[in-house]
């Protein structure tokens, strides 16, 4: 039986600076456009939140979107969360500083796990998102590209142990598929942490939105339908509506 706890749609924007983005499975990416506007688009409609998420970051070894965020936060009065390249207690620092609200930690978190106690210290667990990436049953970093030798279920709870307050789940083979979320993963990670998890990767539609929360998502992250504008998110809290799901 679905939640009737109030769930969050999330408007995610994958970020190439200075433009976004978006693939399928988080490789050929296209150029959209300027994420600052699609953040104002998103906000207007009715977003509960924003993922910004610099897509080389890790890759390329910077931490570059502080201006952006700083832009974004200017105009935009809902939750931001940061993601790519956040590496040490400092970065998450200039982030919250420039105006998220959390950051997303990745690569930094399977390379020392211990960061993330050291975040979840500093800021407070509900400022650090960990996220999982992974194909199967593997874990991976570098949006998809690299193998961490990590079990994707044992490495999520390890995470919240660890000091984690939100986890990603970022099922990569989905990703731009606009087939459905891994409501099978989604429901094993939910039931077995006691923290928020948020679904991304595959929705093409409402239906497929209200089966990620009812499967025990607390949001879910969408990017390509709305980004494309074959959708909007008020179209899609009509329709988790319709699911009895209370949207935020």
């Amino acid at each position: 039986m679905p939640s009737m706890l109030a769930k969050r749609i999330i408007a995610r924007l994958d970020i190439k600076p200075p433009n976004l983005v978006k693939g399928i499975q988080m490789e050929g990416l296209r150029v959209i456009g300027d994420p600052a506007v699609f953040a104002q688009r998103y906000y207007e409609q009715g977003a509960d939140e924003l993922f910004y998420q610099d897509v080389d970051a890790s890759l390329d070894g910077r931490n570059g979107l502080a201006d952006l965020v700083r832009r974004t936060s200017a105009g935009i009065f809902i939750p931001l969360t940061v993601a790519g390249g956040i590496r040490t207690v400092e970065d998450i620092r200039a982030m919250l500083l420039a105006g998220a609200e959390k950051v997303c930690i990745n690569t930094a978190a399977v390379k020392r796990p211990a960061f993330i106690t050291e975040a979840a210290k500093a800021f407070g667990a509900q400022c650090i998102m960990v996220a999982i990436e992974y194909i199967g049953d593997l874990a991976f970093t570098d949006n998809g590209r690299e193998h961490t030798g990590l079990n994707a279920f044992d490495w999520a709870r390890r995470a919240v142990d660890l000091g984690a307050g939100e986890l990603l789940l970022t099922s990569v083979e989905r990703d731009g598929s606009r087939r459905g979320c891994d409501t099978t993963f989604i429901n094993r990670v939910a039931n077995a942490v006691g923290v928020p998890v948020i679904a991304h990767g595959g929705v093409g539609c409402a239906d497929h939105l209200s089966a990620a929360l009812s499967a025990g998502a607390d949001g879910v992250s969408i990017a390509g339908i709305l980004h494309y504008g074959q959708t909007t998110i008020a179209d899609l809290k009509k329709g988790i509506h319709d699911h009895a799901i209370r949207a935020a």
